[in-house]
């Protein structure tokens, strides 16, 4: 499986970094590619109206099913393991119960699910198909997300055969699951300073996403005084390098990620400068007053350049803390694994406000995701297999 996912969406040569986005051919191959694996399996392959694939052994309509998986799109540029191996994990998860015979007449409904635009890389909302199915996000406003080529979300969905008419909501569905467990790359170095393979996960931190305008005034870069000029991009790197002290005296993160310029031209002042700040924390106050700082050192520098600023927050997800059941039955069997809070969100987060969710993270010897060097050795990710299958065990008889 591994082997087979490993082209899919490459953006250059062995070692390069993978551009596997929503609603694009890459999207349309990682698709085929989960119904071919559920067809091998005897599984039944649904996509539901929020485009979350779905491979089920029993009837999912008889309520209690346990479900796990994660995603298979990626970041700019990310590393092959952050989602896919979730998803392979899970197939062989359940190749390991059937050799094992544990699958027992009459055991709960078994999914497998492939979550839909998981990391944002396209629209730039996180965790789409989740929040969706959830009711996080509200379905007029996901069809008007648009990419960098100002096409909405809506029209790609349409173009990729699914209809954007239909996404929403959808508690029927979840409201048949009873446990849900994502296996994931451990996004650090945890479990690398630990010394262990595995780990659990314990809680994720809120985070957001939120759009910087800065705006400033067009002008000849050869000619203008530097007294004259208005030039935003002085304001944006003034509020960069404030958002990285701030977060390291409140213990938190900020990341300004991504930039546009326009007119975006060498020689000349830009007159607008937008940047996306990524900022995430131990708990809501601390992520509040990080974020409101920010962009009161923003306004006050603005004011110094005659820079004008907008902040519009694109995202947020709650903090979140999982089932306390779930996370220690999971750590008691994998020999009483470590608990890890992260920063990084999950569909697992999303969901486990309507459903009990846990997560299993395998260690990463680098310690870097979203970025090609992202890495996990076969020996830790067997173990991965053979731990989750251990806990779908633990979960599938009644």
């Amino acid at each position: 499986m591994w082997r087979d996912l490993l082209p899919v969406g490459r953006a250059g040569g062995p070692g390069a970094g993978y551009r596997r986005y929503a609603w694009t051919g890459a999207d349309r191959e990682l698709r085929v590619w989960f119904a071919g694996e559920a067809r091998a399996r005897g599984l039944a392959h649904e996509v539901d109206r929020n485009g979350n694939q779905w491979a089920w052994l029993g009837d999912p309509a008889a309520g209690d099913a346990v479900v796990t998986g994660s995603h298979l799109d990626s970041v700019p540029d990310g590393g092959a393991f952050d989602g896919p191996l979730g998803v392979v994990s899970a197939f062989a998860a359940l190749d390991a119960l059937r050799a094992r015979g544990a699958l027992a007449p009459g055991h709960r409904p078994l999914g497998v699910v492939a979550f839909a635009d998981e990391e944002g890389a396209r629209f730039g909302v996180a965790c789409v198909g989740s929040r969706l199915s959830c009711g996080l996000l509200a379905p007029e406003r996901a069809r008007a997300l648009t990419d960098a080529d100002g096409v909405n979300l809506a029209d790609a969905m349409e173009r990729a055969g699914h209809d954007p008419g239909v996404i929403g909501p959808d508690p029927e569905r979840l409201a048949r699951i009873g446990a849900f467990v994502e296996l994931h790359i451990e996004q650090g170095r945890a479990l690398v300073d630990l010394g262990r393979p595995l780990g659990v996960a314990s809680a994720i931190w809120p985070h957001g996403r939120w759009r910087f305008d800065f705006h400033g005034e067009a002008n000849h870069a050869g000619t203008t005084r530097i007294e004259d000029r208005r030039d935003p991009m002085l304001t944006y790197a003034h509020t960069v390098l404030a958002a990285r002290k701030r977060a390291r005296l409140a213990g938190a993160l900020a990341t300004f990620g991504r930039v546009t310029v326009d007119p975006g031209a060498v020689n000349a002042v830009p007159s607008l400068v937008t940047g996306w700040l990524d900022s995430r924390a131990p708990d809501a106050g601390t992520l509040d007053d990080l974020v409101a700082g920010i962009e009161a050192t923003a306004t006050e520098r603005g004011g110094r350049d005659g820079v004008r600023v907008a902040v519009t927050r694109e995202s947020h997800t709650e903090g979140v803390t999982f089932a306390a059941n779930l996370r220690d039955r999971a750590a008691a069997l994998l020999g009483g694994a470590p608990a890890l809070p992260t920063g990084a969100g999950h569909d697992a987060g999303i969901l486990s406000g309507t459903v009990p969710a846990a997560m299993l993270y395998v260690r990463n010897p680098t310690g870097v995701s979203h970025a090609p060097a992202e890495h996990a050795d076969e020996g830790d990710c067997l173990a991965g297999v053979s731990a989750l299958a251990d806990v779908l065990e633990g979960l599938l008889c009644r």
